[in-house]
């Protein structure tokens, strides 16, 4: 396992980040099993362990707080978790604010049985609130020793330079890393997010390597899919093969297949090591639900993609080409809200 500098932080982790979204209720509740997870990829080389309070609904911290407990060795690993996602009923309970981050970086604590975080992320942006204000507090939590860094996840390229601008500005510390989606068939950010995180000295973290399953060779072209189960009956019509959007990735998925045979690999381990190759990537985050799955991924580690066959993964899905929208990404209230795109109707005539 190699390791690079975390955003100028000083800080090294390795270039796989152990993810643990699928810890839990929403994907593997056996804790032991989850630990037995953690063993094997730290004994692998891997330093870096992602959670977010919101996983689970906060089991997944604790399954990761359990297991470093029980290693006793917190000081060699580098942890990160995040802070945005409503946690129970009632006001006030997510957010970006400086009164919803001084009450939930306590609770990631006390589940992760940590003293502190090495890296706490702003899961999405928030509209309502100010960023010097989240900037202020994310602030003060380092110099409280509560907090080693802090991030951003999954933020637009656009909010990421005026979080910057602001902290100058501001004489206030700064987002250090980004936390995008990024894939063989996500590669939105190549255009703006990741050259902006490398202008700005930032970190990347990326997540989703296997773009919502797409790319663990379980969908494929000309054969049927199950509607019904898993992210396919949640998002059926990113899943219906009779949509042009969803032939396209299949399409992708056979062409990435037959590359990734003629390596001798599996379409897995190709897409794994996809994202690690772009200069601006610290860290590619793999989640996996199973000890399978974590395997798979870690074969993918000497897996080094030369010139020539990242030619060919471009000349498949073009640089910078979105062929999967992965779930859960933020999208601007102006899009979302169509009162802030549409004139009163008395003031929409020309004249």
């Amino acid at each position: 396992m190699r390791y690079r500098v975390l955003g100028g932080t000083g800080i090294e982790v390795s270039t796989y980040c152990l993810g643990t979204m699928m810890f839990g209720s929403v994907g593997n509740s056996d804790h032991d099993d989850c630990a037995r997870m953690i063993d094997t990829a730290v004994d692998r080389g891997i330093n870096f362990i992602d959670t977010a309070d919101m996983y689970s609904a906060g089991e997944s911290e604790e399954i990761v707080g359990k297991a470093l407990a029980a290693r006793g060795d917190r000081d060699e690993i580098v942890l990160a978790t995040k802070v945005h996602f409503p946690m129970g009923e009632g006001h006030n309970r997510g957010g970006n604010s400086r009164r919803w981050i001084v009450r939930e970086v306590e609770e990631s604590l006390r589940r992760l049985r940590t003293e502190w975080i090495d890296l706490y992320q702003v899961h999405r942006p928030d509209h309502t609130t100010d960023i010097e204000e989240t900037l202020s507090v994310l602030g003060d939590l380092v110099r409280a020793g509560k907090i080693r860094a802090f991030g951003c996840s999954t933020f637009p390229a656009e909010q990421i330079v005026d979080a910057h601008h602001v902290a100058e500005r501001r004489g206030l510390q700064r987002f250090r890393t980004e936390q995008p989606p990024y894939s063989l068939l996500a590669r939105g950010v190549e255009r703006d997010v990741l050259p902006v995180v490398q202008r700005l000295g930032m970190g990347a973290l990326t997540w989703g390597p296997l773009a919502g399953g797409f790319l663990t060779g379980r969908y494929r072209k000309d054969r049927p899919i199950d509607l019904t189960r898993g992210r396919a009956a949640l998002h059926p019509h990113r899943f219906d093969p009779e949509l042009p959007t969803t032939a396209a990735k299949l399409e992708a998925v056979e062409a990435l297949t037959a590359l990734a045979e003629e390596l001798g690999r599996t379409l897995p381990e190709l897409a794994t090591a996809f994202p690690a190759a772009h200069p601006a990537v610290t860290s590619v985050i793999i989640g996996p639900r199973t000890a399978a799955q974590l395997e798979s991924a870690l074969k993918a580690a000497d897996l080094v993609l030369d010139d020539a066959t990242l030619d060919r993964i471009d000349a498949i899905v073009p640089p910078g080409t979105d062929l999967y929208r992965a779930d859960g990404v933020w999208q601007p209230p102006a899009l979302t809200t169509p009162a802030l795109r549409r004139r009163p109707v008395s003031d929409r005539p020309a004249a």
